[in-house]
């Protein structure tokens, strides 16, 4: 099926659901209505639907979505679901729905949840139909496989869960051969123990059900016969049976998936190992034949996990040392079986293992034995069962053959392969569809991807899935940067047979010349060059601005070296739905990391701050690396009589950098594979997805703190109090003076003292929880005004103090943070705690985007944090409003203005005491100089004090002896306020200690006089100086290797909107130091986000959908139960417009000040409510239209929200205060024409503050919002709630939405929303005697009477009449003498006569 007409027929119009016989059906018996009105379940119409509607359509999707979308399932098929009635067809119709639900990944589980009784009747049919021979066709099988497979992936649901681990629990190793059984208890006589005390039990059950047990036990054996039996029937030449290949696909889906997770491969291993599935399969004839190419790739996915470096048993990746041990063992039994029972092998049982485990070796000795001398062999070994005296070639030759070489050949180590394989990829893999599928991919087929799900084996296997993904997904956007560039330069093929380039393009030129210039000789222990250089010369005769972004690329930028052999004639037109390698010839692609540009001398220019020589002419060469291992395969290829590839190159194509990090992520994540990646302890089965889900919680740590200081969270005694409800609050100080912040608290629990019940730890009696409050007073710092600390003035819930004392304690700690609820400030205060309760620890901060960086800087900064701690690596700096730079150069300067000005103070200080000589020269002087006279008078100062008595009645005495009194005269006088000796003691230790900060300072500054490079010096900030370091996760995979080089260090990690970040990409900030001693020094990670709203982007919808890839690892912490915190408490949009998204969390309310603070009492001017729906119908007969795939536009729409901005605009509304969203760049696009043609140069209307889509705008808000929905056929990606949740939630004050109403508010997963919108006028209803700023409040009515508008005509024509009526006065206003005039709004066009 070719990929746009699949698309095509997978979508549903508004009047295709409506007149559809599914839907009357539906409306007749199923859907609310006919169920209120006592409408009986028939067992004949679920009959005729399958027969007429699913098998008919030879299962269409569109039938089923039809199904899916009526609520069949929960409404009809499952309510009247019986075991013992229950036919086929009701069976099957259930298990469609369901992979149709998850195709289109809507909650599929949740009916089962809600009426669990008869789930696993329901799951023994669908297993006995697996099996069954007869009345069930392979198409049906296969699609009961697809179910299988989503029960495998779905082990978080308890109810499937219980299921699934009958079918591959330990029982199931009675399907394996008596003495390879034997073996296994051997080597673990626990499981022989477990085994026997199994067989007992079963004798005590009846026969029905051991019946069952026995079923269940047997099953996935005899799932692997019926395979067998249907893989075999497969012809190796003529026309084969589709279904059939697409059976034996999803089955090797199927075992991939139980063999990916340790929980359900764990005895499974040994089973399919027994069945010798990998071998039989390699073997087949589909494997030889074209239709069996995805087969054979993801028979090659299921063999690296059939021999994945895991110990089943302890769940512990294997060592290099135990992979050797294990393969030794093997060859060496060979050896014993054939020393003892066949004398002619014996060479081959006295070799030494090295020279006789290659694969050439074992098939030279083992070739030309009999059938039954190979059978005995394998019998002895428990391979295979011993033969009969008269059976003869039970098994094929060849079959035993292959068996003995794949169990006992040498494999290379998967690390091995990993550092052997190129990271750029080539044309055999960016056209490969079943690898790199294109956007087309509806969620129906099967792939050759990974898959993330929960779990995942070791931390190799969690490495090399994403390793494999992010090289895909990356490869999927290379290809289209490829596609692009290419077909813009028109390679045509000259008469000559060279090739000539019709067109250009700004990303891609021809290659004048390309020449190898080092191949540098192996590292020791390789086989491929430590590095391969090259130069390419290019003519850039281009204009200017692109000649300079092409002599702009830097160092380690990425670029791909393209041959193109065009067939086309001069001339040709490139079309783009025609397939693109046979159009341009393209042959090979390879990719190429810049080192630099070549001066004239022919030396790499340096990046720096020096400025770039001036060079002649337009020709321009580039020195850059190759990959080594891709070289090595090329040169081996050429060797063996190939083409040399390195010299047909004719194309040199760049990408943007912001996409062109790809190769820097793979290394890393290649690096860490090839280090002991230590994760700490108490994170790392977590991170696979083990154990138990709290175990990383701060109550569960050893290591937890029973007392802290709490700095300036609480603003007072009450408020602390009302953070604690379940803790008995108590004081240590009854002086009410002193009940002021800053507390330390010390938390107790007390078990209160019942009987422990046997076998039970904890009392079974409540617990009472207390906490003791310890007010203390922060040390006087100075008498300048900027000496007093800043202080936090938020007044935090009860939830978000639990939030920051999580973060404050070690362990992991996760945020749930809805729209509005302070996520940032809850970040920023438990950064600001840890800073003050751990002065040596140093606190990693990682957020997606440069924006919530900068966002949580600027708070920061507000904080009591002394800002020479704070370091801001990456290049988003730049956006941080404040004067102050926080880059590693900027901070390096700042810290060398810093030393200049303390040594002024310090000569200062050197005039106010009389000390001669020049001890302000350098930072060394300086800290000599405090030593010897500043300590000195310091000490000689408190000695006389010790000295005098009746210390209240002398208060002078501080004034009179305090030696610092004339270096204090430029602070605020009189210096002691003489009231009380106490007051004024605190004062001059105040004074001394912001004298000694001078000199601390100074001391730690004194590096920079010693390091005299730019470079040294920014390392040395990052190393010893920051305590708070922010970068985005994209520069922490870019430069991993840079900070682990330099000796990076860090205690604490905080992540911010950790739901929108790639699991790999969550994952390697985490290791961004080397262990010590073995050991990570990670002591918490505090991770805030929310997912339930949007996941991270990922352009291609098969890795999206099939591998879901969008899953951060903060959603997949969530699924595994790991406990949250979830914020309750929205402070940013009115009350009711919260309503329209609450309902998607546990509780959300809203703080005090959304109900009282004026801009939220007020009406919203020119409107009659705060947010409404608006039903926007055809235009001329058009709604949604598809000029591109996937490019949706709504004309109607998007002149319906550009007519209410220009309205909004008139009555006063400030354009920054606008927004304009939509769910489809293609409307996006629209908007912004329809705005540039109707009102973006009027000076009096001009453009909103951004038009832009849902997805961009996450994280983003506005005081009012125009939403347009696009879509008039089908729900498309809104069905994702998530996408709904975030559009909802960007409005502060008025939400205004534009879409088909018939078709969004009969969506089931949107209804808590619509039906709240749909409870109000679906017309919008406008004030236009109001003007902006408000002066009506919320509860009052309009005075005048409202005008509702009908359609997108009438509103557009209003505008147009309201600005004319108006133009005059705004011109007088803003001082115009010519009016500046509107185009003519849209007109309808009236409808011909019948």
């Amino acid at each position: 099926m070719s990929a746009p007409s699949g698309k095509k027929s997978l979508s549903l119009t508004v009047e295709q659901i409506q007149g559809d016989t599914i839907m009357q059906v539906a409306s007749q018996y199923w859907i609310e209505q006919a169920l209120k009105e006592g409408s009986t379940f028939k067992p004949q119409i679920v009959e005729d639907l399958y027969k007429n509607e699913v098998v008919a359509s030879k299962f269409s999707t569109r039938r089923i979505m039809m199904l899916e979308f009526s609520r069949y399932l929960e409404n009809y098929l499952w309510p009247n679901y019986d075991p013992k009635k229950t036919s086929t067809a009701h069976m099957m119709s259930i298990a469609i729905i369901v992979n149709e639900k998850i195709r289109e990944r809507v909650p599929a589980w949740e009916v089962f949840k809600k009426k669990p009784d008869h789930f696993p009747e329901y799951f023994q049919q669908v297993l006995e139909a697996s099996l069954q021979e007869r009345d069930i066709t392979l198409k049906e099988k296969s699609l009961l496989l697809v179910f299988l497979i989503h029960c495998f992936n779905s082990l978080e649901v308890d109810l499937i869960r219980e299921q699934i681990q009958r079918l591959v629990s330990l029982p199931i190793w009675i399907n394996l051969l008596p003495g390879r059984l034997e073996e296994i208890f051997q080597d673990h006589p626990k499981y022989k123990k477990f085994f026997n005390s199994i067989k007992k039990n079963d004798q005590k059950l009846t026969d029905e059900k051991r019946k069952k047990v026995q079923f269940e036990r047997e099953f996935l054996s005899k799932l692997i016969n019926t395979y067998f039996t249907i893989l075999d029937s497969i012809q190796p030449s003529g026309p084969v049976d589709d279904t059939k290949v697409r059976y034996c696909e999803r089955f090797m889906e199927l075992m991939i998936d139980i063999e990916a997770q340790l929980p359900t491969r764990r005895f499974f291993n040994l089973l399919m190992d027994s069945a010798h599935v990998i071998v039989r399969s390699k073997l087949s004839k589909l494997r030889k034949r074209d239709e069996g190419k995805l087969y054979g790739q993801l028979l090659d996915m299921l063999a690296v996990y059939g021999g994945f470096e895991i110990d089943e048993q302890t769940g512990e990746a294997l060592t290099v040392h135990d992979r050797i041990d294990l393969h030794y063992n093997r060859v060496t039994k060979l050896q014993k079986v054939v020393f003892q029972h066949f004398p002619d092998l014996q060479s081959f049982a006295i070799s030494n293992v090295a020279s006789v485990d290659t694969r050439q070796n074992l098939f030279k000795h083992f070739q030309p034995l009999s059938n039954m001398d190979l059978h005995k062999i394998l019998a002895l070994l428990n391979y295979l069962p011993y033969p009969e005296e008269d059976q003869k070639d039970v098994y094929n030759t060849e079959f035993m053959v292959h068996l003995m070489v794949s169990k006992h050949e040498r494999h290379p180590s998967q690390l091995e392969e990993i550092n052997d394989m190129p990271l750029y990829p080539t044309e055999d893999i960016i056209w490969d569809e079943n690898i790199v599928p294109t956007e087309f991919f509806s969620g129906e087929g099967c792939l050759a991807l990974p898959k993330l799900n929960l779990q995942f084996l070791t931390l190799h296997d969690y490495l090399l899935k994403n390793f494999n993904l992010f090289r895909l997904e990356s490869t999927y956007e290379i290809r289209q940067d490829i596609e692009d560039a290419v077909s813009h330069m028109k390679p045509w093929r000259a008469e000559d047979g060279h090739c000539l380039f019709g067109g250009w393009a700004r990303m891609a030129q021809p290659i004048v010349a390309f020449n190898v210039v080092e191949v540098a000789k192996p590292l020791i222990g390789e086989n491929h060059p430590a590095q391969v250089r090259a130069d390419i010369s290019l003519n850039l005769s281009v204009r200017p601005e692109v000649k300079w972004e092409w002599e702009g690329l830097r160092k380690h930028d990425v670029a791909f070296l393209v041959t193109l052999r065009p067939s086309v004639t001069i001339g040709y037109q490139y079309k783009h739905k025609e397939p693109f390698i046979p159009q341009v010839g393209l042959a090979y692609v390879r990719g190429c990391e810049i080192e630099g540009m070549l001066d004239d001398a022919g030396k790499v220019i340096e990046e720096g701050p020096e400025p770039k020589p001036e060079l002649k002419g337009d020709t321009r060469t580039f020195r850059v690396w190759l990959d080594p291992n891709q070289y090595q395969q090329d040169m081996t290829n050429t060797v063996n009589g190939g083409e040399d590839v390195y010299e047909t190159f004719n194309v040199m194509m760049r990408r943007k950098p912001k996409e062109n990090n790809f190769k820097a992520v793979l290394e890393t994540i290649r690096d860490l594979m090839n280090t002991d990646c230590v994760v700490p302890d108490w994170l790392h089965d977590l991170i696979l997805g083990y154990g138990e889900p709290d175990a990383a919680h701060y109550d569960k740590m050893p290591n937890k703190i029973p007392s802290l200081d709490w700095n300036d969270t609480f603003l007072d005694l009450d408020h602390l109090k009302a953070s604690f409800p379940e803790h008995h609050v108590t004081v240590a100080t009854d002086d009410k003076e002193k009940q002021i912040p800053p507390f330390r608290i010390n938390f107790k629990e007390e078990k209160s003292e019942s009987k422990r019940k046997e076998g039970v730890d904890r009392p079974s009696g409540p617990v009472s929880l207390s906490a003791e409050v310890q007010p203390h007073v922060t040390p006087n710092r100075g008498p300048y005004p900027y000496n007093q600390p800043r202080r936090n003035s938020i007044h935090f819930t009860p939830t978000q103090i639990e939030a920051i004392r999580a973060g404050m304690q070690p362990g992991l700690t996760m945020v749930v943070g809805p729209p509005g609820t302070g996520k940032t400030d809850v970040a920023v205060q438990i950064i600001s705690n840890i800073y003050h309760n751990f002065p040596d620890q140093r606190t990693l901060i990682v957020t997606h985007s440069n924006q919530a960086l900068n966002q949580l800087f600027e708070k920061i900064m507000a904080l009591d944090i002394d800002e020479r701690h704070l370091l801001r690596l990456g290049h988003g700096e730049e956006a941080l409003e404040t004067e102050k730079d926080f880059s590693r150069y900027g901070r390096v300067n700042y810290v060398l203005a810093q030393r200049l000005e303390l040594l002024e103070e310090v000569a200062r200080l050197q005039g106010s005491l009389g000390v001669t000589g020049d001890m302000s020269y350098t930072c060394e002087t300086a800290g000599y100089f405090y030593l010897y006279q500043v300590l000195a008078r310091w000490e000689e100062f408190l000695s006389k004090l010790r000295a005098t008595k009746d210390k209240e009645q002398n208060v002078k005495v501080i004034n009179e002896i305090f030696p610092f009194s004339k270096f204090f005269d430029n602070a605020p006088q009189p210096l002691f306020k003489r009231r009380s000796y106490a007051e004024d003691l605190d004062i001059a230790e105040g004074c001394f200690r912001h004298i000694k900060k001078i000199f601390t300072q100074l001391e730690e500054f004194r590096a920079f006089e010693l390091l005299r490079s730019g470079a040294d010096r920014a390392n040395y900030l990052l190393i010893k100086e920051a305590k708070i370091i922010a970068m985005t996760c994209t520069h922490a995979a870019l430069k991993r290797r840079d900070l682990v080089s330099v000796g990076f260090k860090f205690d604490n990690i905080l992540m911010e909107e950790a739901a929108q970040i790639l699991e790999i990409e969550t994952f390697i900030p985490l290791l961004l130091q080397n262990p010590e001693d073995g050991n990570n020094r990670l002591k918490r990670w505090i991770m805030i986000g929310d997912h339930h709203q949007l996941p991270p982007v990922i352009k291609n919808m098969a890795f999206q959908k099939f591998s879901n890839m969008e899953q951060s690892l903060f959603t997949r912490l969530v699924r595994l139960g790991v406990p949250t915190v979830d914020l309750d408490a929205q402070g940013r949009a009115r009350a009711s417009l919260a309503s329209l998204y609450n309902w998607r969390y546990k509780k959300l309310g809203s703080l005090p000040h959304v109900l009282n603070r004026p801009e939220f009492q007020m009406a919203n001017p020119g409107f009659v409510f705060d947010y409404q729906l608006v039903d926007v119908g055809d235009f001329n007969g058009i709604g949604e239209s598809e000029p591109n795939p996937y490019f949706y536009q709504n004309l109607a729409e998007a002149e319906y929200v550009v007519a209410l901005f220009m309205y909004m605009r008139l009555i006063g509304y400030p354009a920054e205060k606008i927004s304009i969203l939509t769910t489809y760049n293609g409307q996006k696009h629209l908007i912004r024409d329809v705005i540039h043609q109707r009102c973006g140069d009027n000076p009096f209307i001009g453009r909103p503050h951004k038009v832009t889509t849902v997805d961009r705008y996450q994280g983003q808000q506005n005081d009012y919002i125009l939403l347009s929905l696009v879509r008039t056929k089908t729900v498309g990606h809104l069905r994702d709630v998530r996408r709904l949740v975030v559009a909802m939630s960007r409005a502060r004050l008025g939400l205004y939405i534009f879409a088909r109403v018939g078709l969004f508010s009969n969506c089931y997963e949107l209804t808590p929303t619509f039906n709240r919108l749909t409870s109000r006028p679906l017309k919008i209803h406008i004030v236009p005697q109001e003007g902006f700023p408000p002066e009506r409040q919320v509860q009052e009515r309009p005075e005048s009477t409202p005008l509702v508008i009908d359609d997108m005509s009438q509103m557009a024509q209003f505008v147009f009449d309201f600005y004319n009526s108006k133009v005059n006065m705004l011109m007088r206003q803003r001082g115009f003498t010519k009016p500046t005039r509107l185009r003519q709004p849209p007109q309808n066009r009236k409808a011909p006569a019948e």
